[in-house]
């Protein structure tokens, strides 16, 4: 088993240091085509052999764009040229002998440059960033070996919906377990009674807006359980 978690946590440290990559060649005028396909290249160099997530190792948005939801079948990267000030959220799906990663984040760039979440202006951007912080403490506190799928789903839109923001993923929900064939997947949603220690991994990727809003916010992880406690791989 330890053996088996290096290997995912390997996996996973790949999409990790492509978004650090990612954050120092981001700028005005860049195109969303160029900024996928510098990802999907890093990733492969540091070691992913494809991608599991219908052949798509990096989904980007930016600006209005990072609202939307899709499914990787109707996923098309748009031609779409980074701004000034402006927001891009990238959502990375490397593997490596069907072991996956997956690891999404936000990121900010104001003045032409990206900018750190402590020292972002745009109160509306800052506290989008804030609150995917939360949800994810959140989720460490509230998880133990006997919480199911389904409670977690009601806890954390609930948090999300106190704290004046909406769920706007397509399928309403929150994460779901890595396996070894995307189809085997079950999902942080209502209705799931299956315990959360019942499944190897998971991700979770709370993807949410304030109301009305043109702007999205989405950070994920993959969690496990090590000694009877939630971590981040």
């Amino acid at each position: 088993m330890e053996e088996l978690i290096l290997d995912y946590k390997e996996v996973q440290q790949i999409a990790r240091e492509t978004i650090e990559y990612a954050k120092t060649f981001i700028k005005p005028g860049m195109n969303l085509l160029e900024m996928r396909k510098l990802c999907e290249q890093k990733m492969l160099e540091l070691g992913a052999d494809s991608f599991w997530y219908w052949d798509i190792g990096a989904f980007v948005f930016a600006g209005d764009e990072t609202t939307v939801s899709v499914s990787g079948k109707q996923y098309v990267t748009s031609d779409r040229t980074i701004n000034g000030n402006d927001i891009v959220t990238i959502d990375l799906s490397p593997q490596n002998g069907n072991i996956w990663g997956d690891f999404a984040r936000t990121i900010i760039l104001e003045n032409g440059v990206v900018t750190d979440k402590d020292k972002i202006v745009n109160a509306e951007w800052k506290n989008g960033l804030l609150m995917e912080d939360k949800l994810h403490n959140e989720l460490i506190e509230f998880v133990g070996m006997k919480t199911t799928f389904e409670e977690l789903y009601y806890h954390i839109n609930e948090i999300i919906t106190e704290n004046g923001f909406i769920n706007l993923d397509f399928m309403g929900n929150l994460g779901h377990s890595i396996v070894k064939n995307k189809g085997d997947r079950v999902y942080i949603e209502k209705g799931n009674k299956q315990k959360l220690s019942d499944v190897d991994y998971f991700t979770f990727e709370p993807h949410i807006s304030i109301p009305r809003s043109k702007y999205g916010y989405k950070k994920e992880n993959i969690y496990y359980f090590e000694d009877s406690k939630l971590v981040e791989l």
